[in-house]
């Protein structure tokens, strides 16, 4: 995790989070939270006043505004609402027109509860949502939640919450109608590719315990399976690899499958246990004549060639997830069996506007070592395994027994 005030995690953030975690939680990988605080009683004066805020690169002519502000002011005869709530409805009309859906502007109450979100304290029904072609998505419900024991499933398409329509919506204004307080329920209707017709799940929501690492041995090849980039995941990870190294076996898999990314640092620190010093993990792309942010490896480096590595992935797999998965896939360290990743690869810089509002704003997009994008394509893997409603309930991991298959073929 860097520095106090920049704090970097994926961030849908599915497109996760963005942001994704709706707890509803969302881990929007390449989050940052800094500091640019206006006092609230300047905010209408500084759209007006150059030295309050005025940008000096354009030449836009906000009369336009105060003539719609006044108009609004004086004939509007609906319910009444103060002056610093329109401030607060037109900043988020101006981060609506940006076409983004992980660019936000956060009031009061909506930034305290992603406040809430980021610092791990969840009520909710423990799924990420984000916009998918276009559409109102399920990047991973996480594992044990309500939402997965509802039946909720990676991909699903939104449509109604309790009742209002959301396939359109967006994520911010979803995560708000989704969330709620332990014990009560929400009712959401999905589409789901193969099934004919929307229909409902009703989630009652409950307080969500993150899951992050688990191991095991399926005969003689370690299985590492990590639910989510938490602030503690390289740690617990670092665990699970010297439990890997104990057990005797050079045969490893790291079950990256619903994992719908977190913290940026996480995923560079474990890439680097299998990466020379200096190797690129991920580029960070600015545009805007920005020179390129190169995250690169530790140089942990601990393996030797007698490694075989292969990384499960699918769907829910977003942000962090796809990249780890993409270093290393294309650094020739792992090979990847399962289905297409989410495609969630933004950055966000989260920055204080007033001590009780504020801005998410994506800065950046992420790129592979290869330089692939990981928001337009996701990461398809070397062998593609698609599995079936019915190989899922009936417990047939026809992605995992790939994976076993190859890794008992000696090359």
């Amino acid at each position: 995790m860097d520095a106090t005030h920049t704090k970097r995690i994926t961030k849908w953030l599915p497109i996760i989070l963005s942001f994704l975690i709706v707890i509803i939680g969302s881990y929007l990988i390449g989050f940052k939270s800094g500091s640019n605080s206006v006092a609230p009683e300047n905010l209408v004066t500084s759209l007006s006043n150059k030295d309050s805020g005025e940008p000096s690169s354009t030449k836009a002519d906000f009369s336009t505004f105060w003539k719609a502000w006044n108009i609004i002011n004086d004939k509007f005869v609906g319910t009444t609402t103060t002056d610093q709530q329109k401030i607060y409805g037109a900043i988020q009309g101006l981060t609506d027109s940006l076409g983004d859906p992980y660019t936000v502007f956060f009031p009061p109450v909506e930034s305290k509860n992603f406040a809430d979100q980021i610092a791990g304290n969840f009520e909710g029904v423990g799924m990420e949502v984000g916009i998918k072609d276009g559409k109102l998505a399920v990047v991973s419900p996480i594992k044990g939640s309500p939402a997965e024991t509802a039946g909720i499933k990676s991909g699903d398409i939104i449509v109604k919450i309790d009742g209002k329509d959301s396939i359109s919506m967006p994520t911010d204004q979803a995560v708000q109608l989704i969330r709620g307080k332990a014990g009560t329920a929400v009712t959401l209707t999905v589409s789901r590719e193969g099934v004919k017709n929307p229909f409902d799940i009703k989630i009652t929501r409950a307080t969500i315990d993150l899951p992050t690492i688990s191991t095991e041995k399926k005969g003689d090849v370690f299985v590492i399976a990590l639910y989510s980039f938490t602030e503690n995941s390289a740690n617990l990870f670092r665990g699970a690899l010297k439990e890997f190294i104990e057990s005797g076996s050079h045969k490893l898999i790291v079950d990256l499958r619903g994992n719908p990314g977190g913290y940026l640092g996480a995923a560079v620190d474990m890439a680097s246990w299998f990466l020379p010093s200096g190797k690129t993990i991920v580029k960070e792309e600015f545009g805007r004549g920005i020179a390129d942010n190169i995250y690169r490896s530790k140089g942990y480096n601990i393996f030797t060639n007698k490694l075989r590595m292969i990384i499960l992935v699918d769907g829910g797999s977003a942000s962090a997830a796809e990249i780890l998965s993409g270093a290393l896939s294309e650094n020739g360290v792992a090979k990847l069996v399962g289905v297409k990743t989410f495609g969630k690869g933004s950055v966000q810089e989260l920055v204080d506007i007033t001590p009780d509002t504020s801005l998410k704003v994506t800065v950046a997009k992420w790129l592979t070592p290869n330089g692939e994008s990981i928001s337009k394509l996701g990461i398809t893997p070397d062998y593609v395994v698609p599995m079936t409603a019915d190989d899922v309930k009936n417990k047939n991991d026809l992605q995992m027994n790939k994976a076993l298959d190859l890794l008992s073929k000696e090359p």
